[in-house]
């Protein structure tokens, strides 16, 4: 209740305000240009005052009944605003003067002059108006582009009124939805890509184990040796199934956010000394070299172990993957500043200038992403994609550099 008594009561006192400053402005200019006596000054106060009251009467029962909300146009309602304040002072100077009885060719001329001033008034405000309106026009104009989906509308901004800010702000709002528009298409080619690859790698494990497991159960292979070999393979396309569960699980804790860090004090040089020991017998299998240069002297990190013993593995993997026999995985660890900086060098392949923007996207595998690769192993495109997810929930950042002289280099960087 007080705070619509206190709306109805502001434009009241707005006006109150208007006109005892302009009381105070004209009576001001008379007394010090005409100097007239004190009677006629206090009678001239009362006229004023008396034409002052009813003219804020009438301009508030205009204000309370948003008459001039009944226009069509923005033009036509500065266009009465204006007549109306052209009328006002007409009528306040006229019912003025006739109270001061002055002589009748004084009142004839004075409102000859007012009669004219207020035309120029009008005809000016009409050609201000048309600029306004113009530029409420390329607003609208913009807004019904980007409800067509043009989302790249912007609009120039001039100036810096109220419509300038409006611009602004129309501005903003067009580039949040086009970012948001933009984030809605790769969720949509995400989705794309997840049933595409989930029709091929869930299918294609799914379909040799059950026809090995069907060759065994229907007898079609009987000698023990065959038998073995099967299970084995079906041991393997099982393992390659959970690695591809585990992908996903994880990739669906970073989406929500809810991927959980145990952070603890961590010797990086023994994490990084474990996990190449791990891959030293497979990396001996395809004759390619594992050597590492890590200092002493590295600072105790807080670490989530299981999540950077991830990236390194996961980095490690894929050199094993694309090393050609004879080639080597370097592993460097370097200190700088308040920065730890991970590599993982391996020669031989070189990664497509075109590919290498798309490296950590979801999914992606370059050319001949559907081949296995020598050892017979197979990437969905998600552990680069995860590695990215780890290291930067970590607060850091990673990059790769290819190129024919100095082979792939994944540069990791963590705060110390």
């Amino acid at each position: 209740m007080n705070l619509l008594s206190n709306r109805a009561l502001s434009p009241i006192l707005a006006l109150i305000f208007a006109l005892l400053v302009a009381l105070a402005i004209a009576m001001g200019m008379i007394v010090l240009t005409l100097n007239p006596p004190m009677q006629d000054i206090q009678q001239l106060m009362l006229f004023m005052i008396g034409t002052g009251v009813v003219t804020i009467g009438g301009v508030y029962l205009l204000y309370r009944r948003r008459l001039v909300q009944w226009f069509t146009s923005l033009r036509w309602t500065l266009l009465a605003i204006i007549i109306l304040t052209v009328l006002l002072v007409f009528i306040n100077v006229l019912v003025t003067a006739q109270l001061m009885f002055i002589s009748e060719h004084d009142l004839l001329l004075t409102s000859a002059l007012l009669v004219y001033g207020g035309v120029i008034a009008i005809i000016s405000v009409i050609f201000i108006a048309g600029t306004l309106i113009e530029r409420i026009e390329l607003l609208g104009d913009a807004s019904r582009r980007v409800a067509q989906g043009d989302l790249k509308t912007r609009l120039t901004v001039r100036g810096n009124d109220e419509l300038a800010q409006l611009a602004r702000m129309f501005n903003s709002m067009a580039e949040e939805l086009q970012a948001v528009d933009a984030q809605k298409r790769a969720l949509e080619q995400t989705r794309r890509d997840l049933v595409a690859w989930a029709s091929h790698d869930l299918r294609s494990p799914l379909a040799a184990v059950r026809a090995m497991n069907e060759a065994i159960l229907d007898g079609v292979v009987n000698d023990e040796a065959t038998i073995t070999r099967y299970r084995q393979q079906m041991q393997r396309e099982i393992e390659h199934l959970g690695h591809l569960i585990d992908d996903l699980f994880e990739l669906a804790q970073m989406d929500v956010g809810h991927l959980a860090l145990e952070r603890r004090p961590t010797n990086l040089r023994a994490l990084v000394e474990d996990t190449l020991e791990s891959l030293a017998a497979r990396a001996a299998e395809s004759y390619v070299r594992l050597s590492s240069n890590i200092p002493a002297d590295l600072p105790t990190m807080r670490l989530a172990t299981d999540k950077i013993e991830r990236v390194l593995y996961n980095l490690l993997d894929n050199g094993l993957r694309h090393t050609p026999a004879g080639g080597s995985i370097d592993v460097d660890v370097e200190k700088r500043g308040n920065e730890v900086l991970l590599r993982v060098r391996n020669t031989g392949s070189i990664i497509a200038p075109a590919d290498l923007p798309h490296i950590f996207d979801r999914f992606y595998r370059g050319e001949n992403a559907r081949t296995p690769h020598r050892d017979g192993q197979r990437g969905a495109g998600l552990g680069l994609a995860i590695t990215r997810g780890f290291v930067e929930a970590h607060g850091g950042h990673i990059t790769v550099d290819s190129d024919p002289e100095h082979g792939t280099t994944f540069t990791v960087t963590l705060p110390v």
